[in-house]
């Protein structure tokens, strides 16, 4: 096994795509939110399910869980090789079921969906109706619906959410920085710090708590 460490309201799905979100105003789902958009994409297809559950576990971008190809995937030793773009880097990252909660299991999405996936030659791992690679504009339409079948608000109906919710919920559950940003395939901390908000108070509590446990 491979070495881990670990919207503007619409009226249809067809209306052009809007910007993502500015950085400086980043929109991030709650817990029970990804499982509302979840539930309702896995509602939709198979397909869709995974697609959502992939790009939020690993913290892809829409081009990026597009870009997915066959051989990115091994179950057998329930790794995914992601390729992120815009600098970022080039990951292994584990597969991860999830006991407690069956929306969450991404190797059952994967397997579910290779169980139903079209043999038509294509080398991606999430294809169209049609069939060939999944754009990443369709990739969007899949999560407006689902995120709309879900009773979102508009600003949390683009995929980008997807990682920026995976962030935020890492440095809730205070993971480990290093971490969150290898999660994320960032090659500088700087970009993992973006998602990081603390005060005064947080800080000086944090390093009485790491005193008190050393003496």
């Amino acid at each position: 096994m491979a070495s881990t460490t670990k919207l503007i309201p619409v009226a249809s799905t067809s209306q052009a795509i809007p910007q993502k979100t500015n950085r400086s105003t980043m929109t991030y789902l709650s817990c029970e939110e990804i499982l509302a958009v979840l539930k309702a994409a896995r509602s939709r297809s198979v397909r869709d399910w995974a697609m959502v559950l992939v790009a939020y576990r690993h913290g892809l971008r829409a081009s990026e869980v597009c870009g997915l190809k066959l051989l990115d995937v091994n179950l057998k030793d329930q790794t995914v090789r992601v390729a992120r773009l815009k600098g970022s880097m080039l990951t292994t990252q584990p597969l991860v079921p999830h006991r407690g909660q069956p929306l969450l299991d991404e190797l059952s999405a994967l397997r579910n969906w290779f169980k139903v996936r079209s043999a038509d030659g294509s080398d991606f791992l999430f294809t169209s109706q049609k069939g060939g690679k999944l754009d990443r504009t369709q990739f969007f339409r899949v999560f407006q619906a689902a995120a709309e079948s879900a009773g979102l608000p508009s600003e949390k109906r683009h995929p980008h959410v997807l990682k920026h919710s995976l962030a935020s919920h890492l440095v809730a559950g205070n993971v480990n920085l290093a971490l969150i940003r290898q999660a994320l395939g960032h090659r500088s901390i700087t970009s993992t710090m973006q998602y990081v908000g603390t005060s005064d108070g947080q800080a000086s509590e944090a390093a009485q708590a790491a005193l008190m446990r050393l003496y």
